[in-house]
């Protein structure tokens, strides 16, 4: 046999054996870790399962107290959407009218002026017309009596002069 086969029959021996070796030490290994996933399990199953349990019986116990939460809260979404309908018609109703005595107030304001301006033109054309000619008419009779009356105290003085300067003359 050829010396360098059976070097590599030893090399492939050792090689098988410390392959066994290691395997031998991942069995053991994993036979420790499963040992301890077996009591973590164990105790997880221990604790877990009353925990569960009692979850399964709140739920249980709650379901009804849900359902009827749930209906009322149906039921009050209902109400609130009808609620919410019949104040939004309402609203706009008020809108509405409120634009229509907007509008209405608006028409009477306008004829309310108006009729103010022309009962202003009207009192101008009745009365303040009138009254600047009966002004002015008195104006002019006013003037003329003062003339009249100016002329005549002139022709007094003038006389009442005469008398005087004939008075002097007499004395």
């Amino acid at each position: 046999m050829d010396p360098v086969l059976k070097i590599f029959i030893y090399a492939t021996a050792v090689a098988v054996i410390l392959q066994m070796f290691i395997l031998l030490g991942l069995a053991l290994s994993l036979r420790k870790t499963s040992a301890k996933v077996e009591v973590l399990a164990s105790e997880v199953h221990g604790r877990a399962l009353p925990i569960l349990s009692s979850a399964e019986t709140i739920i249980n116990e709650s379901r009804g107290k849900i359902d009827i939460v749930m209906n009322n809260l149906v039921s009050t979404t209902g109400t609130l959407k009808t609620q919410m309908d019949r104040l939004d018609a309402t609203v706009n109703d008020i809108v509405d009218r409120t634009r229509l005595q907007v509008i209405r107030a608006d028409d009477i304001v306008t004829r309310t002026l108006d009729r103010v301006e022309e009962t202003s033109e009207m009192v101008h054309k009745t009365v303040v017309s009138p009254v600047r000619q009966i002004s002015g008419i008195m104006q002019g009779v006013s003037a003329g009596l003062s003339v009249f009356f100016a002329h005549n105290r002139s022709r007094r003085r003038r006389a009442n002069a005469r008398v005087t300067q004939d008075e002097e003359l007499f004395i």
